[in-house]
């Protein structure tokens, strides 16, 4: 167990400078999202601020949850009621801190679902498309062609979910764009580039014409499974930085 600690007042200020929040406009408020504890000595990391996560945080004795996908969207309702009040009220009675970052996380360029992405895959040349906004928009090669067979592996493998594939299954696999979580729409900017491939997390009606009609492939990997990694990462960070223990949490989500 850990036998040192960082202060919620030093850990956010160190989290908001690290992810450099204030250059972002995001759906949700990134930061401090609830109020716990002084001190904290262990922190639970997890995709998602669900009921399951905060339990089992809770069971951990954490003193802190750092999620990608925390509280607070815009457009939900505002009333602290049903699901919501639930959560909130659980964080509050085992006093744990609610750490939220989403598109910070994804765009950080060392430790971020992009990044990590492409560590996870191998990539090489990786680089950030700057016509893109806010860094989301990625892209890179593989060591070496891959068949479309052979990449459902390797996504398979890597992200421990089968992803779904559109595109002539005859064609090679060599250039990559990518962007995690729920951004198939990015897929038209892609195809310009001149990538053979692009790989997001979610998939919509019309994102199967774009890929067929522009000669692209397009694999929906899962929102969830391509998100897993940047905030592991920002979790071993942390712990590395102030001495504190970590556990990542992964609670099975399909989508």
């Amino acid at each position: 167990m850990s036998l040192t600690s960082v202060s919620r007042q030093q850990l956010s200020k160190y989290l908001n400078d690290f992810l450099n929040v204030n250059q972002f406009k995001d759906y949700a408020p990134n930061g401090l999202q609830v109020q716990g504890t002084d001190e904290i000595k262990t922190i639970v990391t997890g995709v998602t601020a669900c009921q399951a996560l905060i339990e089992q945080a809770a069971a951990l004795n954490a003193d802190a949850i750092l999620v990608h996908h925390g509280f607070f969207w815009k457009n939900e309702p505002e009333v602290i009621t049903g699901m919501k009040y639930n959560r909130i009220k659980a964080l509050m009675t085992h006093d744990i801190n609610l750490f939220g970052y989403h598109l910070p996380l994804d765009a950080h360029q060392t430790l971020g679902n992009n990044a990590e992405l492409a560590n996870q895959l191998g990539l090489i040349d990786v680089e950030v498309c700057a016509d893109i906004p806010q860094n989301l928009l990625w892209k890179g090669k593989l060591p070496k062609p891959l068949s479309v067979s052979q990449m459902n592996e390797l996504l398979t493998e890597k992200l421990n979910k089968q992803p779904l594939h559109i595109g002539d299954k005859t064609q090679p696999i060599s250039t990559l764009a990518w962007c995690t979580g729920g951004a198939q729409d990015y897929i038209d900017h892609a195809a310009s580039l001149g990538v053979d491939t692009f790989i997001s997390g979610e998939v919509s009606e019309r994102t199967y014409h774009c890929a067929m009609e522009q000669g692209i492939h397009y694999f929906a990997a899962g929102h969830h499974a391509t998100e897993q990694f940047g905030i592991q990462a920002l979790g071993q960070h942390l712990a590395q930085e102030f001495g504190i223990t970590h556990h990542f949490i992964d609670i099975v989500n399909p989508v």
